[in-house]
């Protein structure tokens, strides 16, 4: 080992050789074949994470490129403006791995490119500004000259909801058009998804009073569980006792 190491080093403890890999899911992924690159964008509304957000993106980053062997570009966009130094970390530095990424504060940027463009407008309300009421106005105008309908509607809809964590909800009222934006689908799906990670949080609380800890492979197949079944399982554990209860539920879901 000093061979290797080249200190003296007294004591070594063996570890396991297996490396388990929990499943992860990126915010999204972009193909770009003209540069023979793929973008990862991670949109993050403060800057809390459980698993710090550097070692998150280089795992993000070994499993992207070693599934598509391409080169990868990622950057990280905070929603939400903060003075936490967790949103102005760009890298990760650990001995001789150094792994970088963008960092993109939208509270920094200039309000006026994002307005120029439909599909950035509900970046264009957190964007830096000296009169927020006025910029939620000229977002507004913005989107009331897009001819699409349905892309009306669905901007409307991603709007409110960034909007939310910036402006107070009677305020986006007044100048957004609240028929808009509940008619969107995209408005629809998010109600959807709200009802959904409360009813996970509620049914991965109660499994883990029921059986105790569980894996974190079969916490993520719950995960991918749409509402329906989370509704059954949400019955059906009430009878668990131990984890393989809940293995065999599973797999005659399947």
């Amino acid at each position: 080992m000093q061979w290797l190491i080249a200190e003296d080093i007294n004591k070594i403890e063996v570890l396991p050789t297996e490396l388990p890999v929990e499943p992860i899911r990126s915010d999204a992924l972009f193909l770009l074949p003209e540069l023979n690159r793929i973008l990862h964008l991670e949109i993050q509304t403060t800057p809390k994470s459980d698993t710090p957000m550097p070692i998150r993106m280089l795992d993000y980053w070994l499993r992207i490129y070693r599934k598509y062997s391409c080169p990868v570009e990622q950057v990280v966009i905070f929603l939400k403006q903060t003075t936490s130094p967790d949103a102005f970390i760009d890298q990760l530095t650990v001995g001789n791995t150094q792994h970088q990424y963008r960092v993109i504060r939208v509270w920094e940027q200039e309000s006026e490119p994002l307005l120029q463009v439909p599909a950035l407008l509900p970046l264009a309300v957190l964007a830096k500004t000296d009169e927020p009421a006025n910029l939620l106005q000229q977002v507004a105008l913005a989107i009331d000259k897009i001819e699409e309908q349905p892309q009306q509607k669905n901007i409307a809809a991603c709007v409110e909801v960034l909007a939310s964590l910036k402006f107070d909800k009677q305020l986006i009222h007044q100048y957004l058009r609240e028929d808009l934006m509940q008619e969107a689908p995209m408005y629809q799906e998010i109600i959807q998804r709200g009802v959904k990670s409360g009813k996970l949080e509620l049914v991965i609380r109660q499994l883990k009073r029921r059986v105790g800890e569980i894996s974190s492979k079969m916490e993520f197949q719950v995960q991918e569980l749409p509402v329906e079944k989370l509704d059954a399982l949400s019955e059906a554990l009430l009878d668990f006792s131990q984890p393989s209860d809940l293995v065999t539920w599973m797999t005659n879901q399947r």
